[in-house]
C-alpha cells in the first residue's frame, strides 16, 4: 500500500465485499400493505402523471389510480390513511451537499454560525466569536462558519479578528467556504508576510503595502500553519453519528429523501456507514474525493456499490473556484473589476485530461466542482477526450454548480451527455453576482435554457452554502428573486413542476436510479412527501412558507409535522462544516494525483 488511506480503505473494501448481503440487500420497510386516499397527487411518471390515490406494499409503490381504484385493492388488512385533498409529491433528491454534524450551542462542538440568520453587523460577529473565545483555552482554534461579506458590508480582515483574541488561532469561512479569515496569531504561525508569493489556484488579500491582510482565498488557505494546541476538541465518533443523525432528521423535517454527499474519504465513508446503521431516515449517494481513485480502483471499488440506504456513486472532481465567493474563472473581466477575471485553477488542461481519462477508463461517473465558463470548458474538454478515446455510452459525467455558461458551452454538454448539476440560490446570494453582470446573469443557473435544450439537470443545495431546503430552492428556481425582492436573470425561470422534476426524477437520473425512485410508480421505492398546500396554487413567492406535513422513506413515515404547526421549517444547519467544494478533504486537488 502507498499510503495509510489507501490501507484503510483496501481494509475497508475487503470488510464490505465479504459482507455481501450489506452490498446486494435492499432495506425494506413496513409489510402491511397500505392505501393513501384522496391526495393531489403529482406523480412525475409521464405515464399517469396525476393521480388521487396510491398504495404501498413492503416499502415500494405498488399501484396508483382513482380513489375508488385504489380501494377496490383493499384487504380486510389494509390500513387506509385520508390525505384530505393534501399534495404528494415524490420524494426530494439534493444531488449535492456537504452534512454537517448538529450541536447544541453550549456544546464544546459547536461552531458558531456567522451567517444573517444569526449575525447582523461586523460588531456582532467579534462579540459571537469572542463569546466562543472566552470558553476556549489560548491556543487552541476558534472557528466560525458561513460569513456573507454582503451582508456585514465587507469581508472581516485579521484586525476584525485580532479584537476577538490575540491568545487564540482564530479561523473563519465565507458562505461560499471558498474565502477563509484568519487573524494575526495564525498569519504569523504561518510564516505568512508581505513576501509570500500567492500560490496556483489561490489568493492572499493584502493592504496596499502589500501587507497580507488575512483574507486567504481558495487554495492559497494550504499556507495555513498554526491552528493551535490539538486544533479543536476531539469529537467521539458515538457523537459524530449523533450530530449527523440530527442533521439528517433536519433533512427529513423539509422533504428530502435522498442526498448527494459531495466529496469524502475512508474516514468519512465509514462515518456515514455508521450513521446508516443507527437508522438514518433518508438514502445517501457517496462521491469520493478525487484524491482516493488510486486506492479504489486497487480495491476494486466502483460507482453503484452498495446498497439503496447508502450507494458509492461517483468521483468528486475540484476544477474551478466559487461564484458567490466571486473567485471563479471568467473569459471576460467581472462586471466591476476590469482587470479581473478570478482565480486560474491550479490544473492545465494537459493534467486535467489525464486525470478524467483514468477515471472515465476506471468506469467512474466524475461529479466536478466548476463555476466559470473558462472552468467549464476545460472540464467539458476533458470529458470530450475521455469519450473520443474510450467511448463509454451512458457515462452521465456531471458538472456540479456549472454556474456562467454559454450557449456553445451548453449545446457541448448536451452532445457530450454531461448532466449539469445547477445552484438555485438567488434567495441567499443573488446580491453577490452584480459583480457577473446583467448579461452573464441571464446564463447563470440556466435552467429554462438547458430543459429547452434537453440537456439532463438536477437540483442542489450544496449546503450549507444555502439552505437544504426543498421549497426554498423550487421558490428559487420559479421565481429567481433575490430575499431582497431582486429578481437575477428573470429569463431563467421554470414552472413549478418543471422544478419538481428536476428535485426528484432528475436527481434520481444522476445517480442511474431513475428506475428505482424519483417518482410515484409502481414498483419504485416509496419515498414521497405530504404537502399541506399545493405549491403550483399558491403564490410563487410562498412556495417556501408550504408546510411539509410528512415525509416517507421506504413507506416507513420519518417525519409528521405537528398539527397545529403554522410555519414552515426554513432550514440552515450549524454546526461543523466542510464547505463547498469539501475543502477540508480536496485541498490536495492542487497535486498530481498518480492514478
Amino acid at each position: 500500500m502507498k499510503s495509510i488511506t489507501q490501507f484503510v480503505l483496501f481494509t475497508l473494501a475487503v470488510f464490505l465485499l465479504s459482507h455481501n448481503s450489506w452490498a446486494t440487500s435492499v432495506v425494506r420497510f413496513g409489510g402491511d400493505d397500505v392505501i393513501y386516499i384522496n391526495g393531489t397527487v403529482i406523480t412525475m411518471d409521464p405515464a399517469r402523471p396525476y393521480a388521487e390515490a396510491f398504495a404501498v406494499t413492503n416499502g415500494r409503490f405498488s399501484a396508483i389510480g382513482t380513489n375508488a381504484e385504489i380501494r377496490r385493492m383493499a384487504k380486510p388488512s389494509t390500513k387506509i390513511i385520508d390525505l384530505k385533498g393534501m399534495t404528494v409529491t415524490p420524494g426530494f433528491n439534493d444531488t449535492h451537499l456537504h452534512p454537517s454534524g448538529v450541536y447544541d450551542e453550549n456544546s464544546p462542538y459547536y461552531v458558531p454560525w456567522l451567517g444573517p440568520e444569526k449575525v447582523h453587523n461586523m460588531d456582532e460577529l467579534i462579540a459571537v466569536l469572542k463569546a466562543k473565545a472566552d470558553k476556549t483555552p489560548p491556543g487552541q482554534l476558534v472557528r466560525g462558519v458561513r460569513y456573507q461579506d454582503t451582508k456585514l458590508g465587507r469581508h472581516p480582515t485579521r484586525y476584525d479578528l485580532d479584537k476577538v483574541s490575540t491568545e487564540h488561532p482564530i479561523s473563519i469561512s465565507h458562505s461560499s467556504g471558498h474565502i477563509t479569515v484568519v487573524n494575526s496569531y495564525i498569519l504569523k504561525a504561518s510564516g505568512i508576510t508581505k513576501d509570500t508569493q500567492d500560490p496556483p489556484g489561490g489568493s492572499l488579500g493584502r493592504d496596499p503595502d502589500g501587507t497580507p491582510n488575512g483574507i486567504i482565498e481558495e487554495s492559497a488557505s494550504r499556507l495555513l500553519r498554526g491552528m493551535g494546541n490539538g486544533s479543536e476538541p476531539r469529537i467521539p465518533f458515538d457523537a459524530q453519528v449523533e450530530g449527523y443523525l440530527e442533521c439528517f432528521r433536519n433533512y427529513a423535517r423539509v422533504g428530502i429523501t435522498s442526498i448527494g454527499i459531495a466529496g469524502g474519504s475512508p474516514q468519512s465513508f465509514r462515518l456515514y456507514d455508521a450513521v446508516r446503521a443507527a437508522g438514518a431516515p433518508i438514502r445517501m449517494a457517496f462521491m469520493f474525493s478525487e484524491s482516493n481513485v488510486p486506492s479504489l480502483k486497487a480495491a476494486g471499488i466502483k460507482s453503484g456499490f452498495g446498497d439503496d440506504h447508502l450507494r458509492i456513486t461517483s468521483i468528486k472532481v475540484f476544477h474551478g473556484n466559487s461564484l458567490s465567493g466571486r473567485t471563479c474563472w471568467l473569459s471576460e473581466p467581472y462586471s466591476d473589476r476590469a482587470d479581473y477575471y478570478g482565480i486560474p485553477p491550479a490544473r492545465s488542461q494537459e493534467r486535467l485530461d489525464s486525470a478524467f481519462q483514468a477515471m472515465h477508463d476506471a468506469g467512474f461517473q466524475t461529479a466536478t466542482h466548476s463555476n466559470g465558463d473558462r472552468e467549464i470548458d476545460m472540464v467539458l474538454t476533458a470529458i470530450e477526450h475521455a469519450q473520443a478515446k474510450n467511448p463509454r455510452p451512458d457515462a452521465r459525467h456531471r458538472i456540479e454548480h456549472a454556474s456562467i455558461i454559454t450557449l456553445p458551452l451548453l449545446e457541448r454538454a448536451r452532445k457530450a451527455g454531461v448532466i449539469l448539476v445547477f445552484h438555485s440560490y438567488m434567495w441567499e446570494h443573488g446580491d453577490k453576482l452584480a459583480s457577473y453582470g446583467e448579461k452573464r446573469l441571464q446564463m447563470t443557473h440556466a435552467f429554462r435554457t438547458a430543459i429547452d435544450m434537453g440537456i439532463s439537470v438536477a437540483g442542489h443545495s450544496d449546503a450549507t452554502v444555502s439552505a437544504a431546503n426543498p421549497m426554498l430552492r423550487i421558490q428559487d428556481m420559479v421565481t429567481r428573486k433575490g430575499e431582497n425582492g431582486i429578481v437575477y436573470g428573470g429569463n431563467q425561470r421554470v414552472t413549478v413542476e418543471e422544478a419538481i422534476k428536476v428535485w426528484t426524477i432528475d436527481g434520481a437520473y444522476t445517480t442511474f436510479e431513475e428506475k428505482e425512485k424519483g417518482s410515484i410508480t409502481p414498483g419504485k421505492l416509496a419515498d414521497f412527501v405530504v404537502l399541506r398546500k399545493d405549491p403550483r396554487k399558491v403564490s410563487p413567492d410562498a412556495i417556501k412558507d408550504i408546510i411539509i406535513d410528512a415525509t416517507y422513506v421506504g413507506g416507513n413515515k420519518v417525519w409528521q409535522a405537528p398539527k397545529d404547526m403554522l410555519n414552515a421549517i426554513h432550514n440552515f444547519v450549524p454546526g461543523i462544516d466542510f464547505g463547498d467544494g469539501d475543502e477540508e478533504e480536496n485541498l490536495n486537488h492542487v497535486h498530481e494525483v498518480i492514478y
